[in-house]
């Protein structure tokens, strides 16, 4: 069934990483809601980080629209899904504008653009850069046909002469406005190996006043608003939904805390559609599984938190005994970490769950970060042999000591990315799955309606 649908919506975008999108698409969520208009919020790309800050500021659930892990039709579904019952949707990119997966820009933030017909403003970093910006805007303008830039924002402004120059050379140049800037902020949260700390660990207040202020007295908002009720009707495809009834006894475990917090929304709703039930588990804090058939590990930072998950050994030897006696359990990234027999991180060793004989180290660099394309090529409780899966990864750590005894077995031989080992990824154990890859149920609509069917004969 197909329907026509419109929302107000803007999508903020850059000329790089790193130029301030999310910290201006933060501010700006707080604007918005300072007014009272209630907000949706996505993400570009397969970026978790990011989308937990707009789901902490805007207090929605930000979803994430990519254009390589699921097809137009499904982001376009998202985006409904989504935005349903908000009277404005902000859009975050990624990258650069035209930043895409080749020299055409395939999947760029510039080609959800124009997928979802929304206009664009730029976050600039003018850092050591007046004039110049001018010729940059310019030829975003004229690089590609159909993006509609409405405006651009100058971030890191360093004094009101800066600022005078930046602008003044943009709008002689240009038919595009300036709609605002953003001085130097002293209370930004920090960073560390996998971009900006989680939402889950940012708690102080003082950098969203500074940043609200400095929305308010420098950026028009009235002009922006303006401009995302230009936007025009979307043609959705609304999918056909399932039967829930043969899962709604299914009880599936989630960790979600402060060391595991990486899951896509649809990914869980997914269960939910088909009736199952979700049981979220603390695992620094629970010190037993509740009644569960089947346990689902995200992303995070376990070795952050290690110093607290060593102490919960309780937990630990539980989510242990459950796999060895068959339970199903999915596990990506993080997840697949806390499975190993240790994480060495900063010098120290913290001993894990120990159930995949794999110690893994922290590096100070990454050693797989895109995305992913997999080929099943081993039986699995979750995927049929032959079948093509795409994901993404981003991850630190690597296995620095693996065995492979005979009962567990490689799942996934990449054509793109790394894994575990630069050629494999996903270890296979009874109904263990665990991988560094991240999936999208978009992009595998299999694996929910596998994931609940294998949990409804553990629970029989």
């Amino acid at each position: 069934m197909k329907i026509l649908y419109n929302i107000p919506r803007i999508l903020i975008s850059s000329h790089k990483g790193g130029a301030g999108k999310t910290i201006f698409t933060i501010g700006l969520i707080s604007a918005f809601k300072s007014l009272q208009i209630k907000l949706s919020t996505f993400k570009k790309g397969p970026d978790y980080i990011d989308a937990g800050w707009l789901s902490k500021f805007s207090q929605t659930l930000c979803r994430n629209l990519d254009l390589f892990l699921f097809d137009e039709k499904d982001n376009l579904y998202s985006f409904y899904i989504g935005s349903q019952g908000s009277e404005l949707a902000i859009i975050e990119g990624n990258r650069g504008l035209f930043d895409g997966l080749d020299v055409f820009g395939s999947c760029s933030t510039a080609k959800l653009a124009k997928v979802l017909k929304t206009p664009v403003i730029l976050v600039l970093d003018c850092t050591k850069v007046t004039r110049s910006l001018a010729a940059l805007v310019k030829g975003f303008i004229e690089f590609e046909e159909d993006v509609n830039i409405k405006g651009v924002i100058l971030n890191k402004i360093a004094r009101t002469r800066h600022e005078n120059v930046i602008r003044s050379s943009i709008e002689y140049y240009t038919d595009i406005k300036v709609l605002g800037v953003l001085p130097k902020l002293k209370s930004l949260p920090y960073e560390r190996h996998l971009g900006l700390i989680t939402s889950f660990e940012y708690n102080e207040k003082i950098f969203l006043k500074e940043l609200a202020r400095a929305i308010k007295e420098n950026v028009d908002i009235e002009k922006i608003l303006k401009y995302s009720k230009e936007a025009p009707i979307l043609e959705i495809e609304i999918p056909k939904e399932e039967e829930k009834t043969e899962f709604k006894n299914i009880k599936i475990g989630v960790f979600k805390d402060e060391a595991f917090q990486f899951y896509y929304p649809e990914n869980l709703e997914a269960f939910i559609k088909l009736g199952a039930e979700i049981k979220y588990i603390n695992a620094l804090k629970d010190k037993s599984l509740p009644n569960i058939s089947a346990l689902y590990l995200g992303g995070g930072f376990p070795e952050v938190q290690a110093e607290i998950l060593i102490q919960n050994e309780t937990l630990m030897k539980e989510v242990k005994k459950a796999i060895i006696e068959g339970m199903p359990v999915y596990a990506e990234c993080g997840g697949l970490m806390y499975l190993g027999e240790k994480i060495i991180w900063n010098n120290k060793e913290y001993p894990m769950v120990g159930v995949l004989p794999i110690t893994f180290k922290i590096e100070k660099y990454p050693q797989g970060h895109g995305y992913v394309i997999g080929k099943v090529v081993s039986e699995n409780p979750f995927f049929d042999r032959g079948f093509f899966i795409k994901g993404h990864e981003f991850h630190y750590s690597r296995p620095i000591e693996m065995k492979m005894p005979e009962d567990m077995k490689f799942v996934f031989k990449l054509e793109k990315g790394y894994g575990l080992n630069g050629k494999y990824d996903g270890i296979c154990y009874k109904n263990l799955l665990a991988s560094y890859t991240h999936i999208h149920i978009f992009s595998v609509k299999c694996w929910a309606k596998k994931f609940l069917e294998k949990a409804k004969n553990f629970m029989e």
